[in-house]
């Protein structure tokens, strides 16, 4: 029997055009809603370029609120406990996420998309994990030469680099305190608790959080950090001379993008997260030094391709709490 080629390239022919017929119909729906309405913590650099081209392509109109998680968090749940929901939609990293979606704030959505991302970093509810913060020691070339750089986490317990490293502050934030909370995964639990102790005693520079860590590094007032490593392609840009120890694996934190439970304008919510999780808004952000999770999208940074990132563990209010004072004793004694 001789195959059937015009049944299948009709086939070929219908699938993707089902599918923009779906993304025009959500446009156009979204264009009768007007606008839509994101809380967000990525930078803004990178949203403002992602927001004028879909604005550009869509005809939507885009009201981007910035803020830090914990601030965007606990604003999305205090609107919807007293029905003032203003939010379309949500997108930071996972830990307020999952917190968010526990309270409701979020409604079920997996767009079209997910399926060019890793079927187990798709989230049943809130679909793909679309970005990793990759967490790693970065170094100003300038101070310290390569050849010179540690070669691996433990190498920063070297008498040479004792006070040259900047640390974000593990008593401030959940993230900077889930990063040595989870070197376990790295080293083993007696190995990784050691290497807190001894790191500790060799007094880094504690500061604010991981953007102040790079600036840190930036100036060569610290020559390391703990931060990452996207600020060596964002400082690089500009012109810093920032390079990073390449380790295997390297311990990093998701992000989301969600629907409101409550969004006034779903359409356009759709459209835009369908939007987001395109091939074109991952290149944007991996440009500008994210390490987005779309199937073959690398930034521009050398061996970004070969590390193997170790999802951190999720630290909830009581988790955080014990470590706060755990990491007080140790890194903010005098």
């Amino acid at each position: 029997m001789k195959p059937n080629y015009i049944g299948v390239i009709f086939l070929l022919l219908c699938l993707p055009q089902s599918g923009w017929a779906q993304d025009a119909k959500l446009i156009a729906e979204g264009k009768k809603e007007g606008r839509v309405v994101i809380y967000g913590s990525l930078e803004s650099d990178i949203f403002d370029e992602i927001k004028s081209a879909f604005e550009k392509k869509t005809g939507i109109a885009v009201d981007y609120w910035r803020a830090s998680a914990a601030s965007l968090t606990d604003r999305a749940i205090s609107e919807h406990r007293s029905g003032k929901t203003q939010s379309d939609v949500i997108v930071t990293n996972s830990t307020p996420m999952l917190i968010m979606l526990k309270e409701k704030v979020f409604t079920k959505y997996i767009s079209p998309t997910s399926k060019d991302f890793a079927p187990d970093i798709v989230h049943a509810e809130l679909g793909p994990r679309y970005r990793t913060g990759v967490v790693g020691v970065i170094y100003n070339k300038s101070i310290i030469k390569p050849e010179a750089a540690p070669k691996s986490l433990e190498d920063l317990l070297k008498p040479e680099f004792r006070g040259k490293v900047a640390m974000p502050d593990p008593t401030r934030g959940v993230i900077a305190a889930s990063w040595p909370a989870s070197l376990y995964k790295l080293m083993g639990k007696e190995k990784a608790e050691k290497f807190i102790r001894d790191f500790a005693a060799t007094r880094p520079a504690i500061v604010e959080g991981v953007l102040n860590a790079a600036e840190r590094v930036t100036t060569g007032e610290t020559p390391l950090g703990i931060s990452y490593l996207k600020y060596v392609v964002a400082f690089g840009q500009k012109g810093a001379p920032l390079d990073y120890v390449r380790e295997p694996k390297m311990l990093g934190h998701g992000h989301y993008i969600g629907l409101d439970s409550k969004a006034a304008r779903p359409s356009a919510a759709k459209a835009f997260i369908d939007f987001f999780l395109g091939e074109d808004s991952m290149k944007t952000m991996a440009r500008m030094g994210e390490f987005v999770t779309r199937k073959g999208i690398y930034p521009p940074l050398d061996g970004a391709d070969k590390i193997q990132e170790i999802e951190m563990d999720e630290l909830d209010t009581a988790g955080f709490a014990e470590k706060r004072k755990e990491y007080a004793k140790l890194f903010l004694k005098q």
